[in-house]
């Protein structure tokens, strides 16, 4: 693959730190890498140094000639004054970008529900956002860099997203980097992992699965990290190869060959234990909402919902933006009463709530860190062993030097980390968590899992990060922006079908066509719409569905055939090569160099695997 562009002893510091210490690394053709590490790290460093947006103090970023570079900043870069239409597409009549299957791609899942002809200074951030990622997705730059583009994407939108890049680079040999906290998103996009820690980059294969399997047997081998670190880090391996991997068809890797790592490691949570003592803490009543309405000026945000939490439950609550996830939290808390309907409350319950403006610390800020949660209790137990305040805040990622630091110099991260820890040291037998994962990385993630998975009470979790839900709930809730609130036996996944369903409704198309098709009439009906003679989206639309020959279809049923039929091969060579790397591991010195070999192949035969996936998929679909 041709090399696209990288970096050459890089070197950059701010006042005494140094955040990179003669870095080099490459980026090619194909490559879709996802960078992690701690905030503050130089994630967001590294990206501007190769975008050339940023001069390193020493070293320099090599570019191939002809090499252009997308890049989506986390702050916004966008004209307020243009309208959403202007800034999307600029002065380009509607039939030059509404004939584009990928424009009206990136219309349909970014900004399908933004007014075309606002000003990008009436916008919410996180349309800005959507706003200026779209913008970028409708370019053909050979790099695309996007620093944390899952932000103000809810769990619809980030699937989306990934759908989008995947097959963006099934087509062309262009090269992605991005920067997200989004663990889900990282193993479903990404080829290659890059770890920034410490000053110095480590790059691994796959995505963030396989990036935690070598983590884990570097760590093991060099003994170089913390015992305590090494134990999240087991831990999070072993949920991996319960948890999610068991519900994707198309795991990076196989998380079998690192059985020896974590044989010793228990499931996240003891669920029952865990329920006797929230039934003991609780009793049998916890919170109750019967046929509850709420109306909101003219708006019915709920219609008769009922829900019942019982001791110990763990609720993941996903929906669409508006559709009145947070008020869902006020009305269970007490804060916001129903129009009808009533809430029922038990004896003994305690509620906490973490809101995701945490406008909590705000009566604390002059405080510090560990005077916040000492203000509370000195010493806690915590799974049967006694910590001190200090190696409570610890465990949360406050370093001994960074617990004295004022709330009020606290980053967003912190600040989230620091309040969570604060409710729980208060006791509450129902937790509530508003989109705890924003402005926290993968490491904190894994500690503030690591957190709730012993701890004994109701909890209420809503956020778009997939990852967490399935982590560190049992069951899961949708609210669809109709009034009801729906149970989800299947999971996000059933989330997604249940809204590709009501969007495949709501329009003549049906699905992602017909949101395209209403963008793109949307966008011709705008009054400084250049050439407003040109045919719109709909004729685009109706031109891509027309009906295909006898002969087309004749072809297709051959290419399925064909297809399956290596995919069987495929599936049967991969199956061979995980019976060899479970003989390696089954070994008392496993070999890594032959164990790497065999994932190297495992891995070009995922890729084939997908590649012919798609084209079956758009056979399939021509059949139709």
């Amino acid at each position: 693959m041709a090399h696209l562009l990288g970096a050459e002893n890089l070197s950059i510091a701010f006042g005494t730190r140094t955040i990179l210490d003669a870095v080099s690394l490459g980026l090619d053709e194909g490559d879709r890498i996802g960078m992690v590490g701690r905030n503050g790290d130089g994630k967001s460093t590294l990206m501007r140094l190769l975008a050339e947006r940023q001069t390193p103090d020493s070293g320099r970023v090599t570019r191939r000639r002809d090499v252009t570079v997308g890049y989506l900043d986390q702050s916004d870069v966008l004209d307020g004054d243009l309208t959403v239409g202007r800034a999307i597409v600029g002065d380009a009549a509607d039939h030059e970008w509404a004939s584009d299957p990928k424009i009206r791609d990136v219309m349909s899942g970014l900004v399908q529900e933004v007014d075309w002809n606002a000003k990008v200074s009436s916008l919410s951030g996180g349309q800005r956002r959507r706003v200026a990622l779209a913008k970028l997705l409708m370019g053909d730059d050979d790099v695309i860099m996007l620093d944390e583009p899952t932000n103000h994407l809810d769990v619809e939108g980030v699937a989306w997203l990934a759908r989008h890049l995947k097959q963006r680079w099934r087509a062309n040999e262009a090269g992605l980097l991005v920067v997200t906290h989004d663990r889900w998103f990282l193993d479903e996009v990404c080829t290659r992992t890059w770890e920034v820690h410490d000053a110095v980059v480590d790059p691994f294969d796959g995505g963030y699965a396989a990036y935690v399997l070598a983590r884990a047997e570097r760590d093991r081998t060099a003994a170089v990290v913390e015992n305590k670190r090494q134990q999240l880090i087991k831990k999070e391996l072993a949920w991996l190869r319960r948890g999610a991997p068991a519900r994707t068809s198309k795991p990076k890797f196989r998380i079998e060959a690192a059985n020896t790592l974590i044989a010793d490691v228990p499931e996240p949570r003891d669920t029952l234990s865990l329920n006797k003592m929230a039934t003991a803490r609780l009793g049998k009543d916890v919170l109750d909402l019967e046929n509850v309405s709420l109306e909101l000026g003219d708006t019915r945000l709920f219609r008769n919902i009922t829900l019942r939490l019982a001791p110990g439950q763990r609720l993941g609550i996903v929906g669409v933006n508006g559709a009145g996830k947070t008020t869902l939290l006020r009305l269970l808390n007490g804060t916001v009463e129903p129009t009808s309907g009533k809430l029922k409350r038990g004896k003994t319950v305690q509620t906490a709530v973490l809101t995701q403006e945490v406008r909590e610390l705000d009566d604390v800020a002059d405080l510090r860190v560990i005077e916040v949660i000492e203000q509370e209790k000195r010493v806690f137990n915590v799974g049967g062993r006694e910590l001190s305040a200090g190696q409570l805040v610890e465990q949360l990622g406050f370093s001994s030097q960074r617990q004295w630091t004022p709330v009020r110099e606290l980053s967003g991260g912190e600040r989230r980390r620091l309040q969570l820890l604060r409710l729980l040291v208060g006791e509450p037998n129902v937790l509530m968590l508003d989109e705890p994962t924003n402005d926290l990385d993968t490491d904190t993630l894994a500690a503030v899992e690591d957190v709730l998975d012993g701890w004994p009470g109701t909890l209420v979790v809503v956020s778009h990060d997939r990852y967490l839900l399935e982590r560190v709930t049992d069951t899961q809730m949708a609210l669809l922006g109709d009034g009801k609130l729906r149970d989800l036996p299947g999971g996000v996944d059933q989330y997604l079908e249940l809204r590709e369903a009501a969007l495949g409704a709501g329009g003549a198309g049906g699905g992602r066509a017909s949101q395209a098709s209403r963008a793109a009439q949307a966008a011709g009906s705008r009054p400084d719409a250049a050439g407003s003679g040109a045919p719109g989206a709909g004729t685009a639309t109706a031109v891509a569905g027309s009906a295909h020959s006898e002969a087309d279809k004749r072809a297709a049923r051959k290419d399925l055939t064909r297809i399956e039929r290596q995919l069987t091969k495929l599936a049967a060579q991969s199956e061979k090569i995980h019976a060899s790397m479970n003989a390696a591991t089954a070994q008392g010195s496993p070999d890594f160099e032959a164990l790497a070999d065999l994932n190297a192949k495992l891995q070009a035969i995922a890729a084939e695997q997908e590649e012919l996936e798609m084209a079956w998929l758009e056979a399939s679909e021509l059949l139709e």
